[in-house]
């Protein structure tokens, strides 16, 4: 069995963040934010890179919850979610690109105004 077969549990989701993760500090936090950034760029054309939807029919992703984010891209991989274009978009994905993109967009502030 393939390593990228195997099913998205929270250990992996540890694991990946580790590997991804691990420089300490302001240089570290740079690092991290760029690989993040540079991972998520083949969602920009839908989702944008500021997380503000650019495609009418595509959700804004800046500043939702991580955890959230990464179910829901592991769910459109497995197939547990079904949309034709974001199959295709996570089928490459591994584990720890997954984490990547979840927490680019999830590290984007947000501002909410009430009515």
């Amino acid at each position: 069995m393939r390593h990228n077969s195997l099913p998205f549990t929270a250990a992996r989701a540890v694991a990946a963040l580790v590997l991804v993760f691990p420089l300490p500090g302001r240089a570290g936090e740079v690092a991290e934010v760029q690989a993040a950034r540079a991972k998520a760029t083949q969602c920009f054309a839908c989702h944008g890179a500021d997380g503000l939807a650019k495609a009418p029919d595509a959700p804004n992703l800046a500043g939702q919850n991580e955890s959230y984010l990464v179910k829901a891209l592991t769910d459109y991989k497995s197939g547990a979610r079904r949309h034709e274009v974001m199959a295709m978009m996570t089928k490459n994905l591994s584990a720890a690109d997954i984490a990547l993109i979840a927490a680019y967009y999830s590290r984007i502030s947000v501002a909410v105004k009430a009515p």
